[in-house]
């Protein structure tokens, strides 16, 4: 079997825009979905943060990355990211974004919560992640160095004498495993959101990269830490639409069913405090039974169509006109600041493997992400996983052997993952605590007792490690709330670091001294 010279996983921003910089060079592109669609950047509606308007600078942005990510952001990985942001927004202007200028041709910037400045370069107000991955998707399909394999799920990291040396595939349509040998493989696979029962992403963001790493034997990190969207449409939708943040960067307050604004009385910046402060708001008054809505009738208006097209469309298909009505809102799985390890240039601990996007975990967002850094984040370091690659002349490994080692592969059970959902959401959701977090883990070693698929293996394995490492922090920081821990303790003020078989090792004793 012919090697391949650079498989990238993950069909979504970071492994197009790697793929973009990695040309001539061969590249071949493994995605599940049709490229572009099953990504979770297509669905991003805010932008990119940049330090493109006068008045801001590269240390502001840095300074509130850091703010945001409540005492644990890797501060040289911040100010890296943050120093190429606007180069990487050129970049993607030469791909083709039309991003939002004013009357005199600046780049058009708007604000969104815990940011000091007016910094995201947007695209229509709120259809920047569908602007950019349809550009970057017409920039690929016109790159002739670059193979794009859809319909291909990606079960299995292979390795040879120590380090990884291609991908092992199901082909969705045959349910034939593909072994796909590679001088190197970057993981641009995505995040965990619909491991949970509420979310904004799209279902092939179960984790499956990540479990699959994990299972290969790469360095996990922060992976107790999920951020969740405040004001995700209350619907009965899945995914849940997202009511972007600029809706309240605009002036959209959020009020309870008595028409109070109970933001104010938790945080001084009420609806503009950071995510976390904002969901747990949001969440006590929905648990209370008193429910959230985002009103956005007075500041926003009639100009909401025009201004905010994407939102009021998603609200115009639940019956919704939020012209005159205030808009049902719940807080939704949305962002992952963990993931597998890298550092500046996307090196995991597996030679031979590299990882970009948010199946990686920088250090860059710390406990809790600042809005509309993680489209950066997914830019600026597949560029530099595509330059990494490019400057290296390792030998090419050995072609993947005939067999990988997972066998099984019978239909994922739906009742299992419905049932996987509804344990992270009630167990590791906005609010967490031991007790739970150990019932929850009960459930999801029982699924794994009684998975014969090798996909949802890795899915569960995500899911494990969360579990894992939600349960080891005690403490409350950022992204990850205890009520049995409810403040965050200087001893905690770091990173977490985590391999599978640490988690499986750990498991073992929570569980038994339970």
């Amino acid at each position: 079997m012919a090697i391949n010279d650079i498989i990238i996983v993950g069909g979504g921003l970071a492994g197009l825009f790697c793929a973009l910089k990695l040309a001539p060079r061969p590249v071949t592109v493994i995605a599940a979905a049709p490229i572009g669609r099953g990504a979770s950047s297509a669905w991003a509606q805010a932008g990119i943060a940049a330090a493109v308007s006068e008045g801001d600078t590269v240390e502001q942005h840095v300074a509130d990355t850091i703010a945001a990510g409540d005492g644990i952001v890797d501060e040289k990985i911040a100010r890296l990211m943050a120093s190429e942001a606007a180069d990487c927004v050129h970049d993607l202007l030469a791909y083709g974004v039309p991003f939002d200028r004013d009357l005199d041709g600046r780049l058009q910037v708007s604000r969104e919560a815990a940011h000091s400045q007016s910094r995201i370069v947007r695209v229509r107000g709120d259809m920047a992640g569908r602007a950019i991955m349809q550009a970057l998707v017409d920039a690929v399909r016109r790159t002739p160095s670059i193979r794009v394999l859809e319909g291909l799920v990606a079960e299995e990291i292979a390795m040879e004498d120590g380090r990884v040396s291609g991908i092992v595939a199901r082909d969705r349509d045959s349910d034939k495993r593909i072994h796909l040998p590679a001088r190197a493989v970057v993981l641009a696979s995505g995040g965990i959101g619909h491991l949970y029962e509420v979310t904004t992403n799209p279902p092939e963001a179960r984790g499956g990269g990540v479990g699959m790493a994990a299972r290969a034997g790469a360095m996990m990190a922060d992976m107790e830490f999920v951020q969740f969207h405040p004001t995700a449409l209350n619907v009965g939708k899945d995914p849940a639409p997202l009511a972007t943040e600029a809706l309240r960067g605009h002036g959209a307050t959020l009020i309870n069913n008595k028409g109070e604004r109970f933001m104010l009385a938790i945080d001084p910046a009420g609806e503009m405090a950071p995510r976390d402060v904002v969901a747990r708001g949001i969440f006590a008054e929905v648990m209370a039974g008193r429910g959230a809505w985002l009103d956005a009738t007075q500041a926003i208006g009639r100009s909401f169509p025009e201004e905010f097209p994407t939102v009021y469309g998603y609200c115009r298909e639940a019956g919704i006109d939020p012209v005159t009505e205030p808009i049902p809102v719940i807080p939704a799985a949305h962002y992952f600041m963990g993931g597998v390890l890298t550092d500046a240039d996307g090196r995991t601990s597996l030679e031979g493997l590299w990882a970009c996007g948010e199946a990686a975990s920088t250090g860059a967002h710390g406990a809790n992400r600042l809005a509309s850094n993680s489209l950066l984040e997914a830019v600026v370091f597949s560029a530099r996983v595509a330059v990494d690659i490019e400057s290296r002349k390792d030998n090419p490994p050995l072609p993947c052997r005939a067999e990988g080692s997972v066998h099984f592969n019978q239909a994922i059970n739906p009742d299992a993952m419905t049932r996987l959902r509804e344990t992270m959401s009630a167990r590791f959701g906005v609010i967490r605590d031991r007790a739970g977090m150990e019932e929850g883990l009960r459930v999801i070693l029982g699924l794994e007792q009684a998975n014969r698929n090798a996909a949802f293996a890795n899915t569960l394995t995500a899911a494990k490690l969360v579990a894992i490492s939600a349960l080891r922090r005690e403490e409350s920081r950022g992204g990850h709330f205890r009520t049995d821990f409810p403040d965050a303790r200087p001893e905690w003020q770091r990173r977490s670091t985590l391999t599978l078989a640490e988690a499986d090792r750990l498991a073992h004793q929570y569980l038994e001294f339970a």
